[in-house]
């Protein structure tokens, strides 16, 4: 998936995240990232509720925010491309369904009803999360 290649993806588009947000506002690039400590290129999102469910529930854990964290149902306002942090590095193919943009993303709903994964598993993933970055291997390509 390429940024001239996008238009046959169809929504819904999620975002998961710790940040409250209303209808109408916008996702931009430049904002500072939950997973590292610098403003962020660009903006993700996927399709899928079970790889917003992580974006949400690790932002949250990462921010000491109470609860899950949130899932936004958005409209990208420009092409996307594959998140080659996960397509490329490990998920050949993108089965997470996960992209990026230079582009905002308009918040259009919130998705008030998802499922999420298990104490447990979101402990096993900060722990995960916690070793590479130990090693300065929890690099964003951005």
């Amino acid at each position: 998936m390429t940024y001239e290649r996008c238009g046959h993806v169809t929504g819904p588009f999620l975002h998961g995240t710790a940040a409250v947000l209303d209808v109408g506002d916008h996702l931009a690039p430049g904002h500072r990232s939950h997973f590292q400590d610098r403003a962020l290129r660009h903006v993700y999102f996927t399709t899928l509720v079970s790889t917003a469910a992580w974006g949400a529930q690790l932002a949250a854990a990462l921010r000491d925010v109470p609860g899950p964290g949130r899932i936004y149902v958005v409209e990208p306002q420009g092409p996307f491309e594959d998140d080659p942090n996960v397509t490329d590095k490990r998920f050949p193919g993108n089965p997470t369904r996960s992209y990026r943009t230079h582009h905002p993303l308009r918040v259009v709903d919130e998705l008030r009803d998802w499922e999420r994964h298990p104490p447990e598993a979101v402990e096993q993933m900060l722990t995960s999360l916690a070793r590479l970055r130990e090693q300065g291997l929890d690099v964003v390509e951005d």
